[in-house]
């Protein structure tokens, strides 16, 4: 059970890096890191396709990352 778990998670991992590298930056440059924070958390920039659906895989498998992570510990 416990290698059935290492191997998920370490799929899991090479998954979430490469979907993650797949997305693409919001803004570039100093100016970008400080207001890109603020464009992202009041909804100015609205994912569509592709985007959307990186977003929505790059949730899911942080979901299943933590778990597999907090199932690893308890075993």
């Amino acid at each position: 059970m416990h290698t059935l778990l290492l191997t998920l998670l370490i799929i899991v991992s090479l998954a979430l890096i490469v979907i993650v590298l797949l997305q693409s930056g919001k803004s570039a440059g100093l100016s970008g890191a400080i207001s890109g924070g603020a464009e992202q958390l009041f909804g100015k920039q609205k994912a569509r396709g592709m985007e959307l659906v990186l977003h929505r895989i790059t949730i899911v498998l942080a979901v299943l990352f933590f778990i597999l992570t907090l199932a690893i510990v308890k075993i």
